[in-house]
């Protein structure tokens, strides 16, 4: 009986490993850990939704999807691809790398774009795509691919340096707790001084090694796309 109520966690694991849609996994394991557990269905709802109204970072997040799926359906990504065209030698390595310098710096106070969902799929991917989309050049598939991993990793270094910069975050707090059970008193802005470097190795070196990954990418994109066009083929055939 024991093993059993684990078995949440194994609709989990499996649901992840094949890929089912996130969302349904999560509810499915949520209403098999309430029956194991003898939760009659008012006090399941009951709890599911204290849970919910008291984490207010979910509510931000449900207000920021709806409002970046209606700016995209509104033309947010041509708007961002406008942009770019009006932009001279642009490349999607430097896109990143300029998005990162942002995102670090305001990271610094606390303030969040809306991460990937919000603001790097609708607006810093398509900015990177009609930069490397330049004139007659095409992009291959597996380069549109490497861009999303690369734009997606940006706002991950980006994010995980610069919010240990604010000085109110747990993270900091418990730095300070720690190095004082170990005898040592230092203060907030001292570890937030020494993590700015820190913070600045880290875009710069993530921003040169997308730049370069991005060029060898353009660089192979004929030779990709006929190889794409080539398997297309045969997969008709």
């Amino acid at each position: 009986m024991a093993a059993l109520k684990l078995l949440g966690i194994l609709i989990v694991v499996i649901g992840f490993a094949l890929k089912w849609d996130s969302i349904l996994t999560i509810m499915a394991a949520a209403v098999v850990t309430a029956l194991i557990a003898g939760m009659d269905p008012l006090t399941f709802l009951q709890t599911l939704g204290k849970s919910f109204i008291s984490n207010r970072n979910m509510l931000i997040t449900v207000v920021v999807f709806l409002l970046t799926g209606t700016l995209e359906r509104n033309g947010l990504k041509e708007a961002a691809r406008g942009v770019m065209a009006k932009v001279k030698n642009a490349t999607a390595g430097l896109v990143f790398g300029i998005y990162g310098v942002f995102r670090v710096i305001f990271a610094a106070f606390n303030v969040s774009f809306g991460g990937v969902a919000g603001f790097v799929k609708p607006v810093v991917m398509p900015m990177a795509e009609a930069a490397d989309e330049r004139g007659d050049h095409k992009i291959s598939r597996r380069h549109r691919e490497e861009l999303k991993a690369m734009a997606s990793g940006m706002e991950n270094v980006a994010w995980f340096f610069g919010q240990v910069l604010f000085v109110g975050t747990s993270g900091m707090l418990l730095v300070q707790s720690t190095m004082a059970d170990l005898g040592y008193t230092v203060e907030l802005p001292q570890l937030a001084a020494i993590q700015i470097p820190v913070a600045i190795v880290a875009v710069a070196v993530t921003t040169v090694y997308y730049a370069l990954i991005d060029r060898r990418l353009t660089k192979s994109d004929a030779r990709q796309l006929e190889a794409e066009a080539a398997a297309g083929t045969k997969g008709d055939e």
